[in-house]
């Protein structure tokens, strides 16, 4: 038994050769598993479930496909797909996960998070989450057009890309501070996450005790995935 992890995909019609990567992992690597846990950050842009794109659809007949079959499918809203509501889950089986999570891995309580949160000297990023976030102002971009929000989705990624390339490494990546305060918050020895693009194991010592940070990689030319089996091996593969 093996559960799964994978997060960043960032799936846009524009990498039909990601795309078509995610959707043989479904039928291949992902159907063997107990379950899968997609942590933000699936699509590139989502801007309201009512964009039934022909490339949108695919996907969520995929996840469907997938659900029905009885892979559980679990997600995280991320930074990119914070939009993604209940038609969307409704259309597919899948199960939207809170911004925090604890799930017991065979045994090992792990917190798991999309990973922009712990990012905490990027503090423009967190203004804009926290602004992005609020029901009101999510109401008045899912009343305009679909056209119009394309358009300021676009926008929005195009000032992300200019913020980004002016921050130095340290900014753009976790502070271990909030790692710590979270892991002590929940009580966990085990914390994965993606949002950084930086795919790596970390340990470290926190109350004489040993800690891990997982970091998923994103789907770039190749996959990333990180496996659990019931034996208390984990491992971060490739998926090509």
């Amino acid at each position: 038994m093996t559960i799964i992890f994978i997060s960043d995909l960032h799936l846009d019609e524009q990498r039909p050769d990601i795309t078509e990567l995610f959707l043989r992992f479904l039928k291949t690597e992902a159907k063997q598993a107990s379950a899968l846990y997609i942590l933000g950050d699936f699509f590139e842009a989502w801007i309201g479930d009512d964009d039934l794109s022909p490339f949108n659809q695919t996907i969520i007949s995929a996840l469907k496909n997938a659900t029905q079959q009885g892979l559980p499918i679990y997600m995280m809203h991320g930074n990119r797909d914070f939009l993604l509501g209940k038609n969307f889950f409704k259309q597919t089986g899948c199960v939207l996960l809170p911004d925090e999570y604890v799930l017991d891995i065979y045994g090992s309580p792990t917190l798991l998070l999309h990973g922009d949160t712990l990012c905490t000297t990027d503090t423009a990023y967190l203004k804009f989450r926290k602004k992005s976030r609020n029901w009101l102002m999510q109401k008045l971009f899912l009343l305009k057009s679909l056209q119009a929000r394309l358009l300021l989705a676009k926008k929005y990624r195009d000032a992300s890309k200019a913020h980004t390339s002016t921050l130095s490494d340290n900014i753009m990546d976790v502070t271990q501070a909030e790692v710590i305060r979270v892991m002590q918050k929940y009580q966990v020895q085990h914390l994965i996450h993606g949002h950084t693009h930086r795919e790596a194991v970390h340990e470290f010592q926190l109350d004489n005790v040993l800690r891990t940070r997982t970091v998923l990689g994103a789907w770039h030319e190749r996959g990333s995935a990180l496996i659990c089996d019931e034996f208390g091996n984990k491992r971060l593969v490739e998926i090509v």
